[in-house]
């Protein structure tokens, strides 16, 4: 599962001067194989859980591989008609299958980060619009100061994002938690127009949800703009049992997911909604003499690059593989691994932190030495591989169940290993 220390030494092969002429592909290809493999952590399998990431389905990985022998720009669809033309498809059925608005716009990016930056980018522009404030044409400099309010366990790649959109990384208001990560609605504080409010679909850590429909209710009130980061957590919209989490949600204004999550299409891919087109048009929205624009959606003025790969293309094959019944099989299936883990670590004795309403589990080992002990020879022995964390104080492995090839099996094997381990001094 984890690379040798044999293997990460030979690495050491790549580290050679600037060659002075060129060399056969099938010797670079070969060099990448017999260096590279062997040095790579097993992500794709069915037994990783230390991040939220799935294996690619085999529709969307041959898609990425036919797509990148297309080698098209996604930018124009004057440039690449069929890339256009699956994102305008994948649109229609991701809105429908996370139950948002029809009709919202929808952009695809690199992952949750800049799903994160582009949708709080339309964000931004439309609050201080509505506060007469051309952000795009004048900048920051003298623009009336936005009121960022965010839940104590926000995501940090959102905070990254709010940096990098110039609305700052500390300048935000925390709202408190309860014992599982969600936001406290009634700690909510007085808006101040312009104002946007961020909410979590899925904790990173526990996979809990902000009440989002009670939040989305009072921020509308005071005319605030709400985000919400569902990097993982808004697929929960897609599957009948576990739909009732994500209530709400589709009265946010902006959505950001990954589809490398729990779609499981090949890295890297995410995705931004935002209820209105127009306010994410107008946040990155690019000119130019050479660039035709015509009666087709064009990607390029939805998302941050001009220049970008044809992601909506494994995406589109991801769906279309799935259907809505195959992606709520993945989801609930997942999530019925998760419940597995936590039931079976419990009943070896040890603690559960979190309330498993998703597919994330923390466990602790006892003292904080001890569960670092026993994830460290869970990641050497290799059966399976997970992670640490430190939340609200304990420190736990966290268990992320999201590939569409894990198996009740692979988790039967995974707890045989990880108990055998534990209880081993």
């Amino acid at each position: 599962m984890s690379p040798s220390v044999d293997a990460v030494g030979g690495l050491a092969g790549f580290l050679e001067p600037f060659p002075g002429g060129p060399a056969p592909a099938e010797e670079v290809v070969r060099m990448l194989d017999e260096l590279g493999s062997p040095a790579t952590m097993g992500i794709a399998g069915p037994r990783f859980f230390g991040f939220v990431i799935g294996g690619a389905l085999p529709a969307a990985l041959g898609a990425n591989w036919l797509a990148g022998a297309w080698d098209q720009n996604a930018g124009l669809f004057a440039a690449t008609p069929i890339g256009a033309l699956l994102e305008e498809v994948s649109l229609r059925w991701l809105l429908e299958a996370l139950a948002l608005p029809a009709g919202s716009g929808g952009a695809f990016v690199t992952g949750a980060t800049v799903a994160n930056f582009t949708a709080l980018a339309a964000a931004r522009h439309a609050v201080l619009e509505r506060a007469g404030w051309d952000v795009e044409a004048w900048g920051l400099f003298g623009a009336p100061e936005i009121q960022v309010v965010v839940g104590e366990e926000v995501h940090p790649s959102l905070i990254k994002s709010l940096g990098m959109l110039g609305m700052g990384r500390e300048r935000v208001v925390r709202v408190p938690v309860d014992g599982q990560g969600r936001m406290r609605a009634e700690r909510l504080p007085e808006f101040h127009a312009p104002a946007i409010l961020c909410v979590q679909a899925g904790n990173v850590n526990t996979g809990a949800f902000d009440p989002v429909g009670e939040l989305c209710r009072r921020a509308r009130q005071a005319g605030a703009w709400v985000h919400v980061d569902g990097a993982f957590g808004l697929w929960a919209a897609a599957s009948p049992r576990y739909a009732h989490l994500a209530q709400g949600v589709g009265d946010a204004d902006s959505w950001a997911t990954d589809a490398h999550k729990w779609l499981n299409v090949p890295y890297d891919s995410g995705l931004a909604f935002v209820r209105d087109p127009g306010n994410l048009r107008a946040a990155m929205a690019v000119t130019a003499a050479y660039l035709p624009q015509g009666e087709h959606r064009e990607p390029s003025q939805y998302v941050p690059e001009l220049s970008r790969r044809a992601r909506g293309i494994e995406v589109w094959a991801a769906l279309k593989s799935l259907g809505r019944s195959g992606l709520a099989d993945l989801i609930e299936g997942n999530c019925r691994c998760a419940r597995r883990f936590a039931e079976g670590l419990a009943a070896a004795g040890f603690e559960i932190l979190n309330e498993v309403v998703l597919n994330q589990v923390l466990v602790s080992f006892g003292a904080p030495e001890e569960t670092e002990r026993v994830i460290a020879g869970i990641q050497a022995e290799g059966t399976c591989w997970a992670g640490i964390t430190v939340w609200q104080g304990r420190t736990a492995m966290r268990i992320s169940v999201s590939s569409w090839a894990t198996t009740e099996a692979d988790v039967d094997r995974s707890l045989e290993a990880m108990v055998k381990i534990a209880i081993s001094h």
